[in-house]
């Protein structure tokens, strides 16, 4: 494609900075060539924006080209198609007339092809234009749809990994030949707060108003039914929402079969907000009209429809699909999703910690009382239901529960035995895969046909279904008669007794925040699933202090790998992406990218270069060496001198100072020395004392308080010039959170937040990283995935400052061993071009003093 006149090719809602329009002409290249884009650029430099427009121009610009190239081949039956000549003239040994032949019907072929989905086009462009004008038309247009055609499709799209059922020739015009897009972005995020930031930035720009964009989320985002969301836990919503879809097309079913027979029993609960023509109506709604979550709900609400189903039901005629991460990098979550990526665009923001997402989304962690849950119901089901069962679902779950002993049995549990008079191996044991079926002794199992047994029987959901149906109506957890099948089960019984009645003060806390699903077996189906996973990638630990089995996966790229496969292009975005070495060795490299088809860009900041001062602080006033280390870092003078460089600053800065500490122990620590030696009370004196709250829910309030002293102190003009915020790095705060302006005029970061060596889990990733990782420059991938970690976390937390052009901020790095070489270069290069090195503190305090009174004139 050929790129336009750069001053009409990027429309914007201003005159955008030119490190927007660099931004933009890289990501216009790295979507036409079809490659894996690496942007970085820093907060506050308009990211969102110009991802939006950039990624639309080429999109417009790409659409445009089709609709030419199509006009082309439709304006004479003259014009052939390159391709079928080539066809054609590739077999020589055929005589003419069959060569002819074969090519004047390719050539029809592709003609009727392209004929259809101009139609196609046209018609969704024209009715969606209509209802976009024409406010009357959004409810009056109705389709046909019989009762049955109306359940099928709900349950269509609730049947996770199902076959498509076949539809009848209007059906499909109708949910296919209308709705059919081939070109669309799908933009993901981390959280709901950013994709709903990056919703709002799409309609303030110039593509606003035309483009169709559709907001997906979970049913504990989008759900409007009282009845499902009062249950509150994910997983019991999707349960209780597929089991509503499931009563609703079994009660059509009966009624058209025994109209005039009397039901037995209460009618099964369906949801209202489910009907066909109404998700219709409102899937339109959603694709003429650019909607975040919120508005998305409250529309909902006003029409009584269902905005979950109704967004899944508009991705195939969607421009822009965004989505959370996990919709996104889980292949069975895209699956449900139906999301398809075969030479589509993804772009995923806030990407710096893209590895560790995709090893955590695949990821499983069940305990020993949910795997005897899962085994006791499974039991019940079996034995209720035997007579009804074919011989091959028998023989899967006994497969099942077989396998479900052995992996208790991992745990200390044995069948058949009272594990009170067992002796248990404290501690925990990381094993691979292969040695842990071996151990579990089910390695005779084979778990991909156990996979596909779960996904087509959906054994599962069934399971919650039978469940909830016979809870409390006198089917025992653990059946009491004697048979040898029962006796098994026994012991197993015991077991979750004991596991029961022993958690820990800490266990306990968390067990009482987690709501008790109906049926733990979806968590086994997932840790089941990873365990097929190649013996290399993954490892498993056994956690008998916890009572639990974990899966850990060392390569996120065998899950990427797909992604990169089918899609046209992929951008991968974020305010610091630095170090981006490891990154691109462990996820694309090891995906099959080649360097070749890698496009970096990184750009400065839009502030002035004397807006930001970066300062590496070796010493502080007293001439104390800082370096905290684990040996130094808990020795009294060290924690008086961080009192000491922090009061100091207090002193000279105005407004807000952010406190970084390495984790919440050493914050504990330090502050409880501080408050018995007086420095606490000195800080005091001068900014107002706030701490990152324990709990998240919390963190709105603190942030609140913090912005309202810092503004109070600042109109009073009284003794307290501001605030002080006590984090962690790696912390609630110190990631999505903005510091602008008074709210952040220094960060200071206390040592380098390296992670807990000594943790089973980071050793692992190290061996694996060093026996299949390349070496560079001398250095093992082990230890340098340490030194990327600590980093990735400290420029996550120093970002926070800087949000826009007018804004400026001191960086103080309280710690000598960021002076070194290798370490500066993993700082953003906005950061590390203005860093100044202090080997003593008085030049350091001089010039932080300079900053501080010449921009706050």
């Amino acid at each position: 494609m050929k790129p336009e006149n750069n001053s009409s090719r990027f429309p914007f809602p201003f005159q955008p900075y030119p490190i927007q329009e660099s931004f933009m002409e890289a990501l216009y290249t790295a979507l036409d060539q079809g490659k894996v884009g690496i942007f970085e650029s820093p907060t506050g430099t308009g990211k969102s924006l110009s991802l939006i427009c950039g990624a639309l121009t080429w999109l417009r610009d790409y659409e445009e080209q089709k609709k030419l190239e199509a006009a082309r081949l439709l304006d004479g039956p003259e014009k052939k198609c390159d391709a079928v000549k080539e066809n054609s003239n590739s077999q020589p040994s055929e005589p003419d007339w069959v060569s002819e032949f074969v090519q004047k019907k390719a050539e029809r072929d592709m003609v009727n092809k392209l004929k259809d989905e101009e139609l196609k086009r046209k018609k969704r462009e024209d009715r969606l234009e209509m209802i976009r004008h024409n406010a009357q038309l959004r409810y009056a247009m109705k389709r046909k749809a019989s009762e049955d055609d109306e359940a099928v499709k709900l349950l269509q799209l609730s049947r996770e990994g199902a076959e498509s059922e076949t539809l009848n020739p209007e059906e499909e015009g109708l949910i296919v030949a209308e709705y059919e897009s081939d070109d669309e972005i799908y933009y993901c995020s981390r959280t709901h707060s950013q994709l709903a930031q990056f919703v709002h930035e799409v309609q303030k720009s110039p593509y606003g108003a035309t483009v169709r964009l559709v907001n997906l989320g979970s049913r504990q985002n989008l759900c409007i039914n009282p009845e499902v969301i009062r249950l509150g836990n994910v997983q019991m919503m999707n349960d209780r929402c597929l089991e509503m879809q499931k009563n609703k097309h079994g009660q059509k079913q009966k009624a058209s079969d025994s109209e005039m027979k009397r039901r037995r029993g209460v009618a099964k609960a369906t949801c209202p907000f489910s009907g066909f023509e109404s998700l219709m109506a409102m899937r339109d709604e959603v694709l003429v009209k650019v909607r975040d979550v919120e508005q998305l709900l409250q529309h909902g609400r006003e029409t009584n429809t269902c905005p979950y189903y109704s967004t899944r039901m508009a991705i195939p005629a969607a421009q822009v699909v965004v989505l959370p991460y996990q919709s996104l990098l889980h292949a069975s979550t895209r699956k449900a999703s139906g999301i398809k990526l075969k030479d589509q665009i993804v772009i995923i923001d806030e990407a710096h910690n893209l590895t560790d997402t995709i090893s955590a989304i695949h990821s499983a962690e069940v305990s020993g009382a949910q795997f005897c849950r899962a085994h006791s119901q499974l039991s019940q089901y079996c034995e209720r239901y035997r007579s009804r069962l074919k011989a091959k679902n028998l023989m899967y779950i006994k497969q099942i529960l077989f396998v479900l002993e052995g992996l208790v049995r991992t745990l200390g549990g044995k069948v058949g035995q009272n594990p009170n008079t067992q002796s248990c191996q404290p501690g925990s044991e990381l094993l691979t895969i292969n040695d842990f079926l071996f151990k579990a002794q089910v390695d005779n199992i084979n778990l991909f046909k156990v996979q596909k047994y779960f996904e087509k029987s959906m054994i599962s959901h069934k399971l919650c279904g039978f469940v909830e149906k016979y809870e409390g109506s006198g089917v025992n957890t653990h059946s009491g008669s004697k048979n040898k099948e029962n006796r098994r089960i026994e012991g197993l019984g015991r077991f979750l007794q004991t596991l029961q009645n022993k958690p820990t003060g800490t266990q306990q806390m968390a067990v009482e925040d987690k709501p008790i699903m109906a049926s733990p077996m979806m968590l086994v189906e997932s840790f089941l699933f990873a365990l097929t996973n190649a013996n290399k990638d993954g490892r498993v630990m056994i956690q008998r202090q916890g009572y639990s089995l974990k899966f850990l996966l060392l390569n996120a790229a065998v899950h990427f790998t797909q992604i990169v496969q089918e899609c046209r292009a992929v951008i991968i975005a974020g305010g610091t992406m630095q170090p981006v070495a490891d990154f691109k060795e462990q996820l694309l490299f090891s995906a099959g990218v080649t360097e070749d088809s890698i496009l970096e860009f990184s750009c400065g900041h839009v502030i002035p270069p004397e807006n930001i001062l970066p300062i590496v602080l070796c010493a502080g006033p007293s001439g104390q060496q800082l370096e905290f280390t684990f040996q130094t870092r808990d020795t009294p003078q060290m924690m008086e001198e961080t009192g000491r460089v922090l009061s100091n600053l207090c002193n000279i800065v105005p407004g807000g100072v952010v406190c970084f500490f390495p984790s919440y122990e050493y914050e504990k620590r330090i502050l409880g020395h501080w408050e018995s030696t007086s420095i606490l009370q000195r800080l005091q004196s001068k900014k107002k004392i706030f701490q990152e709250p324990k709990k998240a829910s919390q963190v709105e309030r603190v942030l609140s308080d913090y912005s309202k002293c810092i503004q109070r102190c600042s109109n009073a003009g009284s003794g307290q010039t501001g605030a002080l915020l006590f984090s962690v790095v790696g912390g609630k705060m110190s990631e999505g959170i903005n510091f602008s302006d008074d709210l952040g005029r220094c960060i200071v970061t206390v040592g380098m937040p390296y992670p807990n060596i000594k943790s089973p889990e980071l050793q692992e990733k190290m061996a694996y990283l060093d026996k299949h990782m390349p070496h560079v420059g001398g250095k093992s991938p082990g230890k340098a995935l340490i030194e990327n970690l600590c980093m990735k976390a400290v420029n996550q937390s120093i970002g926070r400052a800087i949000r826009h052009r007018g804004d400026y901020a001191c960086i103080v790095l309280c710690d000598q061993r960021y002076a070194r070489s290798g370490t500066l270069q993993k700082l953003p290069e906005w950061i590390r071009s203005s860093t100044h090195t202090h080997m003593k503190f008085g030049p350091a305090f001089a010039s932080i003093r300079r900053v501080s009174t010449l921009c706050s004139m």
